[in-house]
C-alpha cells in the first residue's frame, strides 16, 4: 500500500495579543483550536526587537497539567522556578518544563540588542499524568546537533527522526519537536505514524506543504506557498513532505498522539474537569498548591 502524504487541512496566522506582564506576542493557536491540535493546546510566537515590548517579562505564575516548552531563538531570558531551577536560556536553548501537579515559575526577558524572539508551546497531560510530580529540562543549543539534509538542516529537540533521539527525554506522550532549515528549492519529508497530531509553524520564508516528489526539480506549478507565521495543521497520513520557497525556509515540525480526554481550561491551570480547576485555584489561595518542594528543602 502506498504511503499517503498529509495534506495542511488548516492555517492559523493567530492574533497579536499581550500576556504576563505586558508581553506583545502571537498567540497562534489556543482555547478554540485546542480539540483539533489534542494533545497541542497552545503556541505562543514571542518576540520584538523593542524593549518595551518584552521586557515587562512573565512575573511568577502557576502552571498545572500541562508541559511548557519554550524555544529561544534570539535574545536571552531568565528564569527560576518552585523547584530551584534558574538560569538564563540564550538562542537555541530548549527549556521543557513538566508542570504536573503544580509549579511556580517566571521567565524574564533581558535587554538585547537584537530583541528577544522566541516560541513557547503548551503540551496537555493525559488525565493521569496531570498530577505527576513536576520536572525541569533545560537543553543548551550545543546539545542539538545540526544534522545536514539535503539542501538544508534539522536540530531535533525532542522525540525521533531518522533512526535519532533528541536530547530532551522522559516527557509523557512521546511528542517530536524538529526546528528545519531548508535552502530555496529544498524539499524535506519526514515519516510520522498515523494517527499523530501534526502541525508545522514558519518561523522565516515561505513553504508548500505536500509536494509531488518532482517539485524540487521544476514540477508542482500551483503550488500553495505560506508565508512567515502560519502554522499548519497537516491531516492524516505516514509522510509530511515541505518545500522551500525561493527564500528559503525556516519551521518548525511538531507531532504527538492525541490524548482525547475532557479539557477543562483556567488560565495557566488545564485539567480535565471544572472540580479539579477549583481544587487547584483553592490550593493556590491556601498555599497548599506546590506538592513538591525544591531539593534540599525549602
Amino acid at each position: 500500500m502506498a504511503m499517503t502524504t498529509r495534506q495542511a487541512v488548516l492555517v492559523l496566522r493567530g492574533r497579536t495579543t499581550r500576556d504576563g506582564a505586558g508581553v506583545k506576542l502571537q498567540r497562534i493557536f489556543s482555547h478554540q483550536e485546542a480539540e483539533r491540535l489534542d494533545p497541542f493546546l497552545l503556541l505562543d510566537a514571542f518576540g520584538s526587537d523593542d524593549p518595551a515590548d518584552y521586557l515587562p517579562g512573565f512575573p511568577m505564575h502557576p502552571h498545572r497539567g500541562i508541559e511548557t516548552v519554550t524555544y529561544l531563538l534570539a535574545g536571552s531570558v531568565r528564569h527560576r522556578d518552585s523547584l530551584g531551577n534558574g538560569g538564563v536560556i540564550g538562542p537555541g536553548d530548549l527549556q521543557w518544563m513538566s508542570a504536573g501537579s503544580g509549579i511556580i515559575h517566571e521567565e524574564m526577558p533581558q535587554a538585547s540588542p537584537v530583541g528577544v524572539h522566541g516560541l513557547q508551546l503548551w503540551v496537555n497531560l493525559a488525565p493521569a499524568q496531570k498530577m505527576r510530580p513536576p520536572a525541569y529540562r533545560g537543553i543548551v543549543a550545543a546539545q542539538v546537533s545540526a544534522v545536514p539534509v539535503g539542501g538544508g538542516s534539522v536540530r531535533l529537540l525532542a522525540g525521533e527522526w531518522n533512526g535519532r533521539r533528541g536530547p530532551v527525554a522522559g516527557v509523557a506522550g512521546d511528542p517530536a519537536y524538529l526546528d528545519v532549515q531548508l535552502e530555496a528549492g529544498s524539499r524535506f519529508a519526514l515519516d510520522i505514524a498515523s494517527g499523530r497530531t501534526a502541525f508545522a509553524y514558519l518561523i522565516d520564508g515561505s513553504l508548500a506543504v505536500a509536494p509531488p516528489a518532482d517539485a524540487a526539480s521544476g514540477g508542482g506549478a500551483g503550488l500553495v506557498y505560506h508565508e512567515a507565521g502560519s502554522c499548519l495543521l497537516l491531516g492524516d497520513g505516514q509522510i509530511a513532505a515541505f518545500l522551500a520557497g525561493p527564500a528559503g525556509s525556516r519551521f518548525i515540525v511538531a507531532h504527538a498522539p492525541p490524548i482525547g480526554a475532557p479539557i477543562a481550561w483556567g488560565g495557566p491551570i488545564v485539567m480535565n474537569t471544572q472540580a479539579e480547576l477549583d481544587t487547584a485555584f483553592r490550593e493556590l489561595e491556601a498555599g497548599t498548591f506546590i506538592k513538591t518542594k525544591p531539593a534540599g528543602g525549602g
